[in-house]
């Protein structure tokens, strides 16, 4: 319809003639078609603008967007020729038709700033442009975490004119090509990036967004403090199992790995529907540490299965008995010595012969308990021998053992990596 003034109009602006004619008659509450019979094609177009929070714990994604539409009004059409050739005006858009296009993954009003115009062409196509933070409902999926990749849909769809009425029809602005990998608005220096949007139809206009979280902060600040510890137990095994070091050691290394994770563990995201897969690696890591512990006190134990300390007690006594009894037997010569007359000492030599005092040793109590814990600590000192030798066999039985149950430790070790590096890889690359 072409619109006309004149009279007292005619020395007014432009601008609000065209204004005033236009408003003058309009019927905001209508669908602006002459034929009822005729649909309301709704052109829409999604820029990201930035990836604000991904909330895991409660499911939910803010983003904000720049959100284009346009439509045509067949009751704001115009002559420019009529208006000092004006082609579009901006009006107020609550004086107008708006279509009352939705969200439906809406959860929250964001704080989108007040966009209180919208522009109109002659021909009755309406512009509306706006930006908006959205806040949305998105199943969000942390097992991959932090190499995830999360697909949140935004179902653009008119909450009256649905598909049954066939009053408005959503269609796209730009072509889904275009749409898809435009990414010349977006703020690239957060957690997330935006892989691609893509554009598809079903009940309502649905775009779903595809971002993937950035691991380096995770992988430096979980992945690698880990990998350096499993690295340390694993140098541990280096330790000899004879000693008490290495069973410390270990301790010592649970011990941090315990704190590692209280530190961690705010860090990780928590949703009630599943565990991170990074979660689960912890997990068992702690385990590999327990069993390497657990390993290293076996054999240990086993090395120290023959205990010598109860016997090491008897050469002490019978020492003790020896030295005494030698005493007493020095003491008796003495005596012997000294009862005699120094004039029956005086013959050839100036010395008395031996094997009399000899022969009468030989049959003294004395001498009996002198040779029977002679013979004592010969018997313990061939037990001790033997001993030692079944303790050598432990120990190198322990030595062996230890050496298989490191390789098999560090082939569980390096398949675990080796799997959740391959894992990781392929989801980080997908």
């Amino acid at each position: 319809m072409l619109l006309t003034l004149a009279g007292k109009y005619s020395d007014a602006p432009a601008l609000l003639r065209l204004s005033d004619s236009l408003l003058a008659h309009y019927r905001k509450g209508t669908r602006p078609v002459r034929d009822w019979r005729t649909t309301t094609t709704v052109a829409i177009d999604v820029m990201v603008y930035a990836i604000l929070s991904v909330d895991e714990k409660n499911q939910v994604l803010t983003t904000y967007i720049w959100y284009r539409q346009h439509w045509t009004d067949e009751f704001l059409q115009w002559d420019p020729a009529c208006f000092d050739n004006i082609t579009q005006i901006s009006l107020p858009a609550e004086s107008i038709w708006v279509p009352d296009i939705l969200i439906n993954e809406f959860v929250d009003v964001g704080k989108s700033p007040d966009v209180p115009y919208v522009y109109v062409r002659h021909h009755g196509e309406v512009q509306n442009l706006k930006p908006i933070q959205v806040v949305t409902a998105c199943s969000l999926d942390i097992y991959n975490f932090p190499f995830d990749v999360q697909n949140c849909s935004l179902t653009f769809t008119s909450w009256l004119h649905n598909s049954e009425f066939r009053d408005i029809n959503l269609s796209l602005w730009r072509t889904p090509e275009l749409v898809k990998f435009d990414r010349s608005i977006f703020m690239n220096q957060g957690e997330w990036e935006l892989l691609y949007v893509l554009s598809q139809s079903r009940a309502g206009l649905c775009p779903p967004v595809v971002i993937r979280r950035r691991p380096l902060f995770y992988t430096v600040s979980l992945l690698l403090p880990s990998i350096f510890l499993m690295v340390m137990d694993i140098v541990g095994f280096y330790l000899p199992p004879n000693s008490g070091e290495r069973v410390s050691f270990k301790i010592t290394l649970l011990l941090g790995y315990s704190v590692f994770l209280i530190i961690v563990s705010d860090t990780l995201p928590a949703t009630a529907v599943g565990t991170p897969l990074i979660g689960i690696y912890f997990v068992v890591c702690m385990a590999l540490l327990v069993i390497s512990l657990t390993e290293t006190i076996l054999v240990v134990r086993l090395i120290h299965n023959q205990d010598l300390q109860s016997h090491t007690q008897i050469p002490a006594l019978c020492l003790n008995r020896l030295f005494s009894l030698t005493s007493l037997d020095s003491a008796a010569k003495l005596n012997h010595y000294g009862c005699e007359d120094p004039r029956e000492r005086e013959v050839a030599g100036g010395t008395r012969p031996t094997p009399a005092f000899g022969t009468l040793a030989e049959g003294s109590p004395l001498t009996h308990s002198i040779l029977h814990e002679i013979t004592t600590i010969r018997q313990f000192l061939e037990k001790r021998d033997e001993f030692r030798d079944v303790a050598r066999e432990w120990l190198q039985v322990g030595y062996v053992l230890d050496v298989l149950l490191f390789r098999a430790y560090l082939a569980a070790v390096l398949a675990y990596t080796i799997t959740l590096g391959a894992l990781w890889s392929v989801w980080q690359y997908a």
